[in-house]
């Protein structure tokens, strides 16, 4: 009877160990995620192998350390110097992930808290290097687009081997010196202004030129008809004239014969 009782605790003590051991033992890794595994009794990180999606069981003096390898992204304000050193705040925003095949390395060389550790200094790197060519005028202007695929291209020549891929970087903002950006502005609308008086100028100049050769062409046209009117000319249209009247409904008094030297036909009057 008193060894019913120890055989009971003995199983019992057996049972929890066992369902330990089997949570020590399964891992089950999410979507969107992998795993790294940690030999406590062996080399260490396994650099051999990736584990995905699933369910997976280890031993339970092992550890897999989980990661998330979906795209990600970290935001950051960079205060940097323009090519003139005046400072330029940068906000921007990059989307990055872990290269997959390379997580056990990622792991081992740099750890969990890579994002702080080597993408954030590479960021602000390379945005030092990128704003520092340009002027307040050019980042303020049309630059920000070029701005950002030289960031992203600087970024991932930093991190070509660290085992981290940047798939794109987006500038938010760029922020100038109170003085300096009102001072682009008012050189901007100057500059437009300009651009406007000058257009303005060339229309009238061309309007102009139009109306004189318009001017002239009359001239010579006004000159070609009047040489070509002669005294018969101008008596037979006169009659012609005359004819198309005479046969209008109203009376009227015509009379052949004027007075001028030309002796075209003169009416009257109609009654």
């Amino acid at each position: 009877m008193e060894k019913l009782p120890k055989a009971g605790l003995v199983a019992i003590i057996a049972v929890v160990l066992l369902i330990i051991v089997i949570l020590k033992s399964s891992v089950v890794i999410g979507a969107g995620q992998a795993g790294v595994l940690f030999k406590t009794l062996g080399n260490g990180v396994d650099l051999e192998n990736t584990y995905g999606e699933g369910f997976h069981i280890i031993a339970p003096w092992n550890d897999m350390i989980i990661y998330p390898t979906r795209q990600q992204s970290v935001s950051d304000k960079m205060q940097v110097l323009s090519v003139n050193g005046l400072e330029v705040k940068v906000d921007a925003t990059v989307w990055f992930q872990p290269e997959y095949d390379k997580l056990p390395f990622l792991h081992q060389e740099k750890g969990t808290q890579y994002e702080s550790e080597i993408l954030a200094p590479a960021i602000s790197a390379a945005a030092r290097s990128v704003v520092g060519r340009y002027t307040p005028e050019q980042l303020y202007s049309s630059k920000r687009d070029v701005i950002q695929q030289e960031i992203l291209e600087e970024v991932q020549k930093e991190l070509k081997t660290q085992y981290v891929i940047v798939n794109r970087v987006l500038v938010k903002d760029v922020t100038l010196p109170i003085k300096i950006k009102e001072a682009i502005e008012r050189k901007l609308k100057q500059e437009q202004e300009s651009l406007e008086y000058e257009f303005r100028l060339t229309k009238a100049t061309k309007e102009a030129e139009r109306q004189k050769i318009d001017a002239e062409g009359k001239a010579v046209a006004n000159r070609i008809l009047s040489a070509s009117l002669t005294d018969k000319i101008l008596t037979e249209k006169g009659i012609e004239a005359t004819l198309m009247l005479s046969q209008s409904p109203n009376s009227k008094v015509i009379v052949i014969g004027g007075s001028d030297s030309g002796g075209l036909p003169i009416i009257l009057g109609n009654q």
